[in-house]
């Protein structure tokens, strides 16, 4: 049987490509600082580093417009206790949040100390921030001085902590919110941070795929001292020399699952995330942590829905929910008095479930917004669900369609189609680069920012976080002499990059892309054993060296989601030799040793790091909490630090 490309060849008419292919062609480029990754953390970085007075470049896979998990916008603003409004003080919160086990005290501090001084910047850039025009007046949290909208999000408690009341109805009432989290118009940041890269003068490259950082003298572990790419839409091989390189390319993409027909990439975050920063940095000799660390996948499987379900998520924290008959139903995310856990207490899960057994609730449950408040359904509408991310689309396609809040109920999926399979699982906000106070990794030159870095957080954590890294590399590269790269290392990363375009046949990155995920599914699901992760290592290994010498890519488009690939294998091999190495079970990490059933035993409390040394994987650990007294180190290392940027007249 011809493949498609066969019998389009054999018909004459070769699949027509609309750009001038080079591949192969060389680009250098030379500057101070460059930003791999230009989602929320990489222009924040890139803009920081630019206002320091360095030459800085940005490179991006998609378009930096949009690109990104957080591109498309967001609703909330959270943890940013430094804001006018807050109860409590950013550096007891930052500890408080720090609590819980396996978090990433170094840029929760950062988080909580900048981010309002962040959005402050973005409000100066010209990001919506506030209810200016009056849109929400009347609506709770509103604040008539400032005109902040602030989000019933949070109580006593950071919601992913232990708490006997978390998630019931009462937990949050009006004098136990915190204020730590403000409602924004997240739609209006993307472009606007790209602008204000321009403005700058920051050298921005769209449609280029970081591939692999240069090392200098090309030793592994030793300082970064520039990276590779490639042009997504003309193969052009780019070279960037630099005195420091920044990553900020989130996490590792979708490895478990393949279902391009039902949901396009099947996962969570944005099409884009691959795992390529982490493996670069792996590569490179880079430290990670918490690599073994996964979770179910409960939404954006291509077979279920994502967040937008009617109610009891995130951006529904105030609609009601109802059953078929109109009768309300008991979740805590139902208005501000109960609202603040974002769900719902397991108690009150089993009590809804019987009572569907039992009769007393029938399906489907519905989003009530007709019950709420005039404003505050076009809070939740026009604001929450209008600004996060994707639910954007969603939301333009049913008023097109004739949803109105004012008149309809929106259909919610819970307990209609079903629960996820367990072998569906995401390395989610868990794994990833160890960094220092300085967001230095430990490779010298090579430092990181948001959801690369170990346990990060959300949008504004990489924002904040960013911009933080920025201001360090700019110092950085003005102390420091210049480098060269290693051509031996360019040349064996430009064979490796176009090695499938030498071919005119064999596997394409869907296939790979299908391949790994079964190995996923099968060895690396939600029971884990040596055995069986000694057994999806050997799959790993075998599709490297049976099905990677086949691939073959026919444009400079499908030569990316190859190299895709390649980067989610050996992400995936990172995270097998992760669970290797972890003999106990773990709630926090959500990892299940069946052979190691003991969970979290005391001298397993700690931090796992894996590297590379010359070529040889090296296993280490650090304590928990091992960044310190948070403050103290947050002020030595940041003494001075004036606050919000301040343009000149």
């Amino acid at each position: 049987m011809a493949t498609w490309h066969e019998y389009l060849r054999s018909e004459g008419h070769p699949p027509a490509w609309p750009y001038p292919v080079r591949f192969e062609q060389e680009q250098v480029i030379d500057t101070d600082v460059l930003v791999i990754g230009g989602g929320i953390a990489g222009c924040w970085a890139a803009i920081s580093a630019a206002r320091l007075g360095v030459r800085v470049a940005l490179v991006e896979k998609g378009d930096v417009v949009r690109s990104g998990s957080g591109g498309p916008g967001c609703d909330h603003w959270c943890n940013a206790p430094a804001n006018p409004l807050s109860r409590v003080d950013p550096d007891e919160w930052a500890q408080h949040m720090a609590d819980t086990p396996y978090t990433n005290g170094i840029g929760i501090q950062i988080q909580c100390r900048e981010d309002y001084d962040t959005l402050l910047e973005m409000e100066q850039m010209g990001g919506k921030i506030r209810d200016t025009d009056d849109e929400y007046v009347g609506a709770e949290g509103r604040d008539d001085e400032t005109k902040l909208m602030i989000s019933p999000r949070y109580g006593t408690r950071h919601s992913y902590l232990p708490d006997p009341d978390m998630g019931k109805p009462g937990f949050n009432p009006p004098e136990k919110r915190n204020n730590v989290v403000i409602r924004v118009w997240g739609n209006t940041f993307k472009p606007i941070l790209k602008d204000e890269c321009k403005r700058l003068g920051v050298q921005v490259f769209d449609r280029i795929m970081g591939t692999s950082l240069l090392n200098e003298g090309g030793v592994q572990g030793a300082r970064v001292v520039g990276a590779t790419g490639l042009n997504s839409r003309t193969g052009e091989f780019m070279v960037f020399r630099s005195k420091a390189v920044i990553v900020s390319t989130s996490g590792g993409g979708s490895m478990w699952l393949m279902s391009m027909e039902h949901g396009g990439y099947s996962n969570m975050q944005s099409r884009a995330n691959s795992g390529d920063g982490t493996a670069m940095a792996w590569k490179a000799g880079a430290a990670l942590t918490m690599m073994e660390r996964t979770g179910g996948i409960s939404i954006a499987t291509g077979l279920k829905h994502k967040w937008y379900t009617g109610a009891g998520d995130a951006s529904y924290e105030n609609v009601p929910i109802v059953d078929a008959n109109g009768r309300r139903l008991p979740y805590p995310i139902q208005g501000w008095e109960d609202a603040g856990a974002m769900l719902a207490a397991p108690e009150v899960e089993q009590k809804i479930r019987e009572g569907i057994m039992k009769g007393e609730y029938e399906l489907p449950f519905y989003g009530d917004f007709p019950a709420m408040a005039e404003v505050e359904r076009r809070a939740t509408w026009d604001l929450m669900l209008a600004e996060e991310s994707t639910t954007r689309v969603f939301v333009n396609t049913m008023k097109q369609g004739g949803f109105d809040i004012n008149r309809d109920q929106l259909m919610a999926y819970k307990f209609i189609e079903g629960q996820s399979l367990p072998q569906w699982r995401d390395p989610g906000y868990g794994g990833g680069l160890v960094v220092d106070w300085n967001l230095r990794t430990t490779v010298e030159g090579l430092y990181a920012a948001g959801t690369t870095m170990f346990a990060p957080e959300d949008h504004s954590y990489a924002a904040a976080t960013g911009r933080y890294a920025g201001r360090k590399a700019a110092v950085f590269v003005k102390e420091v002499g210049e480098c060269q790269v290693n051509r031996d290392q360019i040349e064996v990363e430009k064979n490796r990059i176009f090695a499938p375009t030498k071919r005119d046949s064999g596997i394409e990155w869907k296939e790979l892309h299908n391949g790994l995920a079964r190995v996923m599914q099968y060895y690396v699901s939600e029971f884990k054993t040596e055995r069986l992760l000694k057994m999806g290592l050997e799959e790993l290994e075998r599709l490297e060296a049976e099905a990677v010498p086949q691939l073959f890519a026919h444009d400079p488009h499908k030569l990316m989601r190859s190299i895709e690939d390649l980067s989610m294998i050996e992400y995936a091999k990172i995270i097998i030799h992760a669970s290797l190495a972890r003999k106990a079970s773990s709630v926090p990490l959500g990892f299940n040793r069946i052979d190691y059933p003991e969970v979290d035993p005391a001298d397993w409390n700690k931090f796992l790091t894996l590297k590379l040394e010359n070529g040889r994987i090296q296993t280490g650990e650090l304590p928990q909490g091992f960044w310190g007294d948070m403050k103290q180190q947050y002020e030595a290392h940041n003494k001075d630090y004036t606050g919000v940027y301040k343009p000149k007249n």
